[in-house]
């Protein structure tokens, strides 16, 4: 625990102007962003008696061991340089709503040639019109399913429409009338696309235009005795209307606005917004997060505006922002939001009537959300640090082990060997440090060598950044950066390891050490990640392992494990670390295996891409007849040089099979099936067994 008058600016050091500072631990990580209208003012308030501190305020100063800042012009570029630092750094303190799930979104590719509506979550694209968010996914596809009815737009996947332009049969919507079937070209392309636009109007709240016009219709087909048309349009138009009740009006003048509400106590906050387009509420979603430092609820409002806002341009900031309470001081977050939106914002309280009633419903759902939140959680952090403080007794550890990295070897018989490290802080698994590996150091299985060389690789690369950083003064096994082992990557593009970057403060890979390394498996692997730790003169971290059989927990160097009850948290946590170890290494090793698996001769021929390979084998029909190809006929392919060629032809020859497939019963020489394929890219001959099968387990 660090004393924060040790890294304490001297008087008159910090300027008295706007701007945004950083807190950085011991390793710098960077750990916490703020903004301030005047930096003095502000950090003072942190170098104060650490008693009158916040109790996460206070934990975070102690973590910290340096701190800086950055000038800036004007409050609203503190604003801007905040939220960019945060999403840049991720830092552990600051306050980060977490959503427990994505929410889908109606989505409308309008950047395709034929627009498709669809559900999607996760990032935004360019050139797609988004609707919602939605809680539930149902939801959008009963809204589609009825809008089709008068907006027959595609809904198809791509492989769907070009299997349907390609035999001239659309699929069943396109029969039962619910797509327009522009891959068959019974509309062209700009009348599809103004059907989408259409569709995009009425989703935006332009609806009575649609039912007004579809009445007229239906008024004119009765007047000409089109009956059947008539009662066409008559169920269109109650489709139209049924989609409508679903989003009831709520504002009835037909405003847009998102309003915001937050619960709170000591501990946590809830954040609910509600979506209202053309007077409908058009969305919902919701946050949670740990208050880490004492905070006012115009804070917590001005942190759910830069999550909700700060990739958003355009009319998806709306006019009017109704929030709680509103950020201090509220010019700069109103300039902000009107720079997003291109226009004014109006960010204010709602003081009565419809706005003011409809605020109270949402204030009602942020505190159903935080109820629910704690009732699902069950004093979750209280139960985390139960756990973790049960692992430092049964360990005998100096003090609870906030970081945990496991290991886990994973291979098929001795085959495409692989490890994974899973990094869990706080009792909570952190994802984006995740890493993995290949065995690279000897062939064939050995889970204890395997594990040996996986820790060393590791905590060299820990040795390395602290070199470069002043922080390790040398031992005789530690490698220096000149003669460390270069990064790692595999042919897919995954980083299996990786040195030191840049000293900026951003996350990165391998550079700060674990409390507690766990290794899946009993004595042996333990006593070999003990050994490889030794061996770089690293001794202020513990090692256990974790025993699938019983559930043992070996340390080094003891005969007998240490058994946790059954109903230990601590024990619980172990289980869950080493779970999501092997999970993460069984991927890695079921998809190279299937890598090579689909492996072909024409891998090793330098320079030649997908696109090649696929003009080579549709020129030829098969790799049998490439193989028997002449370089001269090879050249014939568009983009294939001569001396391509004759790297073709001599990676070809070298995976040639020693002698045709012969059935032993009748002595006739067996020809392969198009487009049947060996695990070594070789046609296998119909009914030939694969010399693969029946190693998978």
């Amino acid at each position: 625990m660090a004393d924060p008058s040790s890294y304490r600016p001297k008087p008159g050091e910090i300027p008295d102007s706007p701007g945004v500072y950083r807190f950085r631990d011991e390793h710098r990580r960077v750990i916490y962003v703020g903004k301030a209208k005047s930096l003095r003012q502000r950090l003072a308030n942190y170098f104060q008696d650490l008693a009158g501190l916040h109790p996460r305020t206070r934990s975070m100063v102690t973590t910290a061991a340096s701190v800086e800042w950055t000038v800036v012009s004007t409050e609203v570029e503190a604003l801007q340089l905040e939220y960019s630092w945060i999403k840049e750094y991720d830092p552990r303190f600051n306050v980060k709503y977490r959503d427990d799930k994505s929410y889908p979104y109606l989505a409308v590719t309008m950047n395709e040639e034929y627009p498709r509506v669809q559900v999607m979550r996760g990032h935004k694209k360019k050139g797609v019109r988004y609707f919602g968010p939605y809680a539930h996914a149902w939801a959008i596809r009963d809204t589609v399913d009825l809008l089709l009815r008068v907006f027959p737009v595609r809904t198809c996947s791509a492989g769907v429409f070009k299997n349907a332009a390609r035999t001239g049969r659309p699929c069943l919507l396109g029969y039962i009338g619910k797509c327009s079937a522009p891959c068959v070209d019974r509309v062209s392309a700009e009348e599809h696309r103004e059907l989408a636009e259409e569709f995009c109007d009425f989703m935006t709240g332009r609806t009575n235009t649609y039912i007004r016009r579809l009445e007229k219709q239906m008024a004119e087909a009765a007047d000409e005795m089109e009956y059947e048309r008539a009662a066409r349009l008559r169920d269109d138009i109650g489709a139209l209307k049924k989609a409508m009740e679903k989003n009831a009006v709520v504002l009835a003048d037909a405003t847009d606005a998102d309003l915001i509400a937050v619960a709170e106590d000591e501990l946590e906050a809830a954040v609910q917004i509600f979506h209202v387009r053309g007077g409908r509420v058009r969305g919902q979603r919701g946050w949670v997060t740990d208050k880490v430092e004492e905070i006012t609820t115009g804070a917590l409002v001005e942190h759910a505006l830069q999550q909700l806002y700060g990739e958003e341009t355009g009319d998806a900031v709306p006019k009017e922002v109704l929030v709680p309470a509103l950020p201090d001081p509220v010019e700069p977050v109103q300039e902000w939001l009107a720079g997003r939106r291109g226009s004014g914002v109006s960010l204010r309280i709602p003081q009565r009537g419809d706005k003011k009633a409809l605020m109270e419903t949402v204030e009602r759902n942020a505190q159903q959300a935080l109820v629910l939140h704690k009732t699902k959680r069950a004093s979750d952090l209280t139960t985390r640090s139960r756990a973790l403080e049960e692992i430092a007794d049964a360990l005998d550890l100096d003090s609870a082990p906030l970081r945990i990295e496991c290991y886990d070897i994973s291979h098929l018989q001795g085959d495409d060997v692989v490890a994974s490290m899973v990094v869990f802080e706080d009792g909570l698994a952190r994802k984006s440090e995740y890493r993995r590996f290949q065995i690279k150091g000897f062939a064939g299985q050995d889970d204890v060598r395997s594990m040996h060389e996986v820790i060393t690789r590791r905590f060299r690369r820990y040795l390395a950044e602290k070199e470069k950083t002043g922080e390790w003064t040398g031992g005789e096994s530690a490698e220096t950066p000149e003669n460390a082992e270069t990064p790692e990557i595999d042919r897919n593009g995954d980083i299996v390891g990786t040195g030191p970057t840049e000293d900026d403060g951003r996350p990165k890979k391998f550079a700060y050490p674990p409390q507690l390394v766990v290794v899946d498996g009993g004595a042996p692997q333990v006593a070999a990640a003990r050994r490889a730790l030794d061996e770089l003169g690293i001794d202020d971290i513990a090692v256990c392992g974790l025993a699938k059989r019983l559930e043992e927990v070996w340390l080094p160097g003891d005969d007998d494990p240490v058994v946790l009850p059954r109903t230990s948290e601590g024990l619980y946590l172990l289980q869950r670390v080493r779970d999501e170890a092997h999970r993460f290494a069984i991927t890695y090793q079921r998809a190279k295996r299937s890598k090579r698996f689909r492996s072909s001769p024409l891998d090793d021929v330098p320079g030649l891409g997908d696109m090649r390979k696929q003009a080579l084998l549709k020129h030829f029909g098969s790799l049998k007849k490439l193989r028997s190809a002449t370089i001269d006929q090879i050249c014939e392919v568009p983009g294939i040089g001569r001396k391509t060629a004759e790297a073709i032809a001599v990676a070809l020859a070298r995976s040639a099979p020693a002698a045709p497939a012969v059935n032993t019963a009748t002595g006739e020489i067996m020809e392969e099936e198009p487009g049947t394929m060996g695990s070594s890219g070789e046609p296998v001959a119909a009914g030939a067994p694969d010399e693969r099968r029946g190693q998978e387990t």
